[in-house]
Formats: structure tokens, C-alpha cells, sequence
């Protein structure tokens, strides 16, 4: 589920919101850091003061900004891991609706609870939206989520908590509130849900004969592919190691 198998043209193909998302993240940091185009920034941020004067767009740009490298690794990197199950079980456009409504919500929430002065920038909002409809999963729609990837969202989920409040520069109410956002939206975003599937483990071949594509179900048998738990284990465990890697990076860059 969280294990991407795909290559890079599969993955555009099955994941296009997460996709633009990412690709998104990577442009506006180029153009403001690389080129030097600081308006885009200045422009975009979440300054409350100024929304509060009527910059209501300041309420949905910060999403896409970022505030250095380390910030845009650490929450493009967490798209990549995290958005593309939710993409295929939602569907776009519940996929969108989710994951901005929370990234919103959250920045409502700062506006009305951090004073006029307060600023930010950062998709982690939205991103702990995602994190929200996989708890709310975890408890009330087992059937979406195995044991496994539960326990990693949970995991993952506590990491990020602690980091929130330990790490310096971390709108504390914009995490918390787009995590509570993500929970509150997931009982109608899941109406009509399917478990994922890992489309990157499925393979077809062309018959010599006539050229028709064939589906083989025992590939991945023959090929002798490790899926047991100790193997799945030091996947999760190596996923798990990353993102707190990448999270103190962030704190620290």
C-alpha cells in the first residue's frame, strides 16, 4: 500500500493528482529559490494579518509553498509515500476534496487562533489530512487497511505529533487542525471506497502467437518474490526510518 513499485511514466499514469501535487512543490521552489522570483512567495504565504484585510487566497496558497529544501523533500517525499493509495480509493476528485479541504480547514483554524503577525507556508496540513482518513480507516473501515499498514499509519502518525511540538518553526494548529479535518471529512469520503491495489505488481505478456495480452496471476510466484512478514517488516521499518530522517533534516536545514 505504501510500498511504490511503480516505474516513473506508471506512476503519472495512476497517479496524476499526486503527480501535479509534487510537480507543483518542485517548480514554485525552483522559481523562488533558484530564480530568484521571491514575489511568488511574498504573494502566497499565509499571513494573517493579511487575510484578515481580504487576501483570501492566502488561505489555499501556503499549500503549495515551502519554506527550504528540507521542508519540500520532507512533505513531497511524504505525498509520494502516502497519496497515491487514497488517490486510487477515493477517487480524484474525492482525493481533491480531501486533501485541500483539510489543508483549508487547517489554515482556518491558524487564522482564527494565532495572531494577526503569525505566517506560513507548507503542504503539511493537507498532508496530516491524509494521515486523518487513514486513522479514521484504521478504526471504522478495517476492510480498507490491513493490520500492517495500520500499524505504520499509527506509527508515522506519533513521529509527526512529537515532531510538531519538539521542532522549532511548526504551525503546532495547522497540523493538528488539518489532522482533525482529514478524520472529520473521511466518513463521506469513504463512502464507496475499495481496498488498493498495487497496480505496479501487476504484469501482462504478449502471446507469440496472436499477440494478445495475457494476464499471468502466478508471475510473481514464480519469480519467488519475498511478501512474507519479515520481509514486510523491514519495509515498513526502512519507511519508518526515512521520514524521521527526513524530519530531522527538516528541523535542522
Amino acid at each position: 500500500m505504501f510500498v511504490r513499485n511503480e516505474d516513473f511514466r506508471s506512476f503519472i499514469r495512476y497517479y496524476p493528482i499526486i503527480t501535479i501535487l509534487i510537480g507543483i512543490h518542485i517548480l514554485l521552489f525552483l522559481l523562488i529559490n533558484v530564480f530568484g522570483m521571491r514575489s511568488i512567495f511574498n504573494m502566497g504565504a499565509g499571513i494573517n494579518g493579511l487575510i484578515e484585510a481580504g487576501d483570501y487566497w492566502r488561505l489555499v496558497t501556503p499549500i503549495f509553498l515551502h519554506a527550504g529544501f528540507a521542508h519540500v523533500l520532507f512533505n513531497s517525499f511524504s505525498l509520494y509515500l502516502f497519496g497515491p493509495a487514497l488517490e486510487q480509493m477515493l477517487g480524484k476528485s474525492k482525493f481533491i476534496v480531501g486533501y485541500f479541504g483539510a489543508g483549508i480547514l487547517a489554515n482556518i483554524g491558524t487564522l482564527y487562533l494565532q495572531d494577526s503577525y503569525f505566517s506560513h507556508v507548507g503542504a503539511s496540513g493537507a498532508i496530516f489530512g491524509l494521515f486523518g482518513i487513514y486513522f479514521y480507516m484504521a478504526f471504522y473501515r478495517k476492510e480498507l487497511i490491513d493490520q500492517a499498514n495500520s500499524q505504520l499509519i499509527l506509527m508515522i502518525l506519533g513521529i509527526g505529533l512529537v515532531m510538531t511540538f519538539i521542532s522549532p518553526n511548526i504551525n503546532i494548529l495547522g497540523h493538528l487542525f488539518g489532522f482533525l479535518a482529514g478524520a472529520a471529512l473521511a466518513p463521506i469520503l469513504l463512502i464507496g471506497a475499495k481496498p488498493f491495489v498495487n497496480r505496479g505488481m501487476i504484469r501482462v505478456r504478449r502471446s507469440p502467437e496472436n499477440g494478445d495480452i495475457r494476464f499471468k496471476p502466478n508471475r510473481w510466484q514464480r519469480r519467488k518474490v519475498r511478501t512474507g512478514p519479515g520481509s514486510g517488516g523491514k519495509i515498513l521499518w526502512g519507511i519508518f526510518i526515512a521520514l524521521v530522517a527526513l524530519g530531522f533534516l527538516a528541523r535542522f536545514l
